[in-house]
């Protein structure tokens, strides 16, 4: 199996169906499965839908709209449910998980908004003070074992948490994101313009499958962000598309080779933002995904504590 929405495509094919518009002093280029917003001042980010992951291996699909906000929930075989309410601009607001039982977990809630965020997603705070290894924080996972890999699936913060982050507070504020440890999975590599990973690699990512997996099997709520990253190659508005498109294709085949839990995971492209190889030209380094632990972000640090015992449902 090769993942990527369409076997072969790049970022080439997308860049000549991409209309754009300014909207109030933003540029907003769309595409037809996502959107990039360029701000007044430059900055520029990526949104996508992720939907589509919850496709594979679902028995029914119902959707509907109340009030402007989009409810969407996915049968699964064994009748356990996923609903995904999206607000009238796209935006997920909250993820839940019921069980045939029809016990719930709320997995991801993004309606939370601080008065401290700019923007409503923007959180400005200072870098984390790291005092753990280098080698830790940032994981190399083709040198990494198995248990270093899933004891960063489980790290906590590197500092203390002062409040709960709503999840584009997460996406969009690095110096947020950057209070937990990554994993850098540099054992599959990505060809200038593309996202798909093929077979051969694909088989490389078992080890990061089995501690995410690991993981969520001991907290159904845990949630983990994986991170798509371009080279400098090329403008920014096709390397945001392209490195979003990386992360969903990394997320797409976590779940569908390897069982993942959909709901447990989701994406975002940064581009060229984050180089890890200081360079303009061709970089397979920079070309990569990273994965994140963000669960403690989500609910303020307080991770850590158990599941509720069955039968009870989780505040909302």
């Amino acid at each position: 199996m090769v993942a990527g929405a369409v076997i072969g495509a790049t970022i080439a094919d997308y860049r000549n169906q991409r209309q754009e518009v300014v909207e109030g002093g933003r540029t907003v280029y769309t595409e037809p499965d996502r959107i990039i917003i360029r701000d007044p001042g430059g900055q520029a980010y990526v949104r996508g839908n992720d939907l589509y992951r919850f496709r594979y291996g679902a028995r029914d699909i119902r959707s509907e709209t109340v009030g402007g906000e989009t409810r969407t929930v996915v049968i699964r075989p064994d009748g356990s449910e996923v609903i995904t309410v999206v607000g009238p601009d796209g935006q997920l607001l909250r993820r839940i998980r019921r069980d045939p039982g029809g016990r719930e977990i709320i997995i991801i809630d993004n309606s939370y908004r601080d008065p401290r965020s700019v923007g409503g997603f923007y959180v400005d705070v200072p870098p984390p003070v790291v005092n753990i290894p280098y080698d830790r924080y940032i994981v190399d996972a083709q040198e990494a074992s198995p248990d270093v890999i899933y004891q960063t699936m489980e790290a906590p913060p590197v500092q203390r948490i002062d409040r709960r982050y709503s999840l584009d507070e997460i996406r969009y504020s690095p110096n947020v994101r950057m209070q937990m440890p990554s994993i850098d999975v540099n054992t599959i590599n990505f060809e200038t313009g593309s996202w798909t990973i093929p077979p051969d690699q694909a088989a490389r990512l078992q080890v990061i499958a089995d501690g995410l997996n690991r993981a969520i099997q001991r907290n159904p709520r845990e949630v983990f962000l994986i991170e798509g990253h371009t080279d400098a190659v090329g403008n920014d508005v096709d390397n945001l598309s392209l490195s979003d498109r990386r992360a969903q294709a990394a997320a797409e085949l976590l779940t569908q080779q390897f069982n993942v839990p959909a709901e447990n995971l989701t994406s975002q492209g940064y581009g060229e933002q984050y180089l890890k190889e200081q360079t303009q030209g061709p970089s397979l380094i920079n070309r990569r995904v990273t994965i994140r632990r963000i669960t403690p972000l989500l609910n303020g640090g307080q991770a850590s504590l158990p599941p509720p015992p069955p039968g009870t449902t989780p505040p909302r």
